[in-house]
């Protein structure tokens, strides 16, 4: 993985947080464009996403553990993160977000949660 892919890397991980999930910093990482499709279906855009984890709707306390974490560069600035996430008693997720860079910084742009099987 390239300096640049790690970068992305942490910053997905960041998010993954509980203290992170329920402060401004949210704000930052998330891209003006952003996107998501959850694990249940459900399409978020940036608003929807913000007001969820400010209001505590989607922000758990418990930590979310990633594993098969990986990270590559598809271009100058864009990185493809692909993880399994669990919350604990949880079942896994397979996610992908797309992290783009602009103002120097990374910004994740797009990302999708799919159940997986419990292996």
């Amino acid at each position: 993985m390239d300096e640049e892919a790690r970068a992305a890397v942490e910053a997905e991980l960041r998010l993954l947080l509980p203290e992170v999930r329920g402060s401004a910093e949210v704000d930052v990482l998330l891209d003006p464009e952003f996107v998501e499709v959850g694990a249940s279906g459900r399409r978020w855009d940036r608003a929807a996403i913000v007001a969820a984890l400010a209001s505590g709707e989607i922000t758990d306390a418990d930590p979310i553990e990633a594993t098969e974490v990986a990270g590559v560069r598809l271009a100058d600035d864009l990185v493809h993160v692909t993880y399994v996430s669990r919350r604990t008693g949880g079942t896994p997720v397979r996610r992908s977000s797309i992290w783009r860079r602009t103002d120097g910084a990374w910004r994740l742009y797009y990302h999708q949660g799919t159940p997986a099987a419990d292996d």
